[in-house]
């Protein structure tokens, strides 16, 4: 499957930023999601958007009629699907939604939607061989003020949501 998550990953250089829109889009596959899916996810996080941006933002890179996904439009969806995998609480403020999100704040909104420990994101990271320690997860969850904080790299987040597609649609990862 071309438009699948792994030839998201074939076709990613190491050294090349991980784009907002790869992120929805491995997101997108993983979770079986169509671009109405997409737009009722992010509704859930008071976010409107039409279907034609939608389809803007998970075109890749080189395809014509491509946008890039804002970092305001991934924090809602992120949002969005912490909402949708575990419910809204009421009685708690809505999530906020990051203007600036980085790989740090993406990989806790994904734990926090999975429902994952840390055991769980070294189960997935080890699965797709990829070597981290506990520690390094734990530094990566941290406040960035935090004197043990660790940044969260490109590398790392790919593996990530592969394996993430690996164990969450087995059939995507394919």
């Amino acid at each position: 499957m071309e438009n699948g998550t792994l030839a998201f990953f074939r076709r990613t250089k190491e050294n090349t930023p991980v784009l907002n829109n790869d992120i929805l889009r491995s997101l997108r596959y993983t979770l079986k999601m169509n671009n109405n899916d997409i737009i009722s996810t992010l509704a859930l996080a008071d976010v409107e958007v039409s279907a034609a941006q939608v389809v803007q933002y998970t075109k890749k890179e080189e395809d014509e009629g491509f946008a890039r996904c804002p970092d305001l439009i991934l924090s809602s969806f992120l949002n969005g699907l912490i909402y949708l995998r575990r419910g809204k609480d009421e009685s708690q403020p809505p999530l906020k939604a990051d203007r600036k999100i980085t790989n740090n704040i993406i990989l806790k909104k994904l734990r926090i939607a999975f429902e994952l420990k840390t055991d769980d994101i070294l189960a997935i990271l080890t699965e797709q061989k990829f070597r981290v320690s506990m520690p390094e997860i734990t530094a990566m969850m941290r406040a960035p003020e935090h004197k043990n904080y660790r940044e969260c790299g490109d590398q790392f987040l790919r593996n990530f949501l592969k394996g993430l597609a690996n164990r969450f649609n087995p059939s995507a990862a394919q």
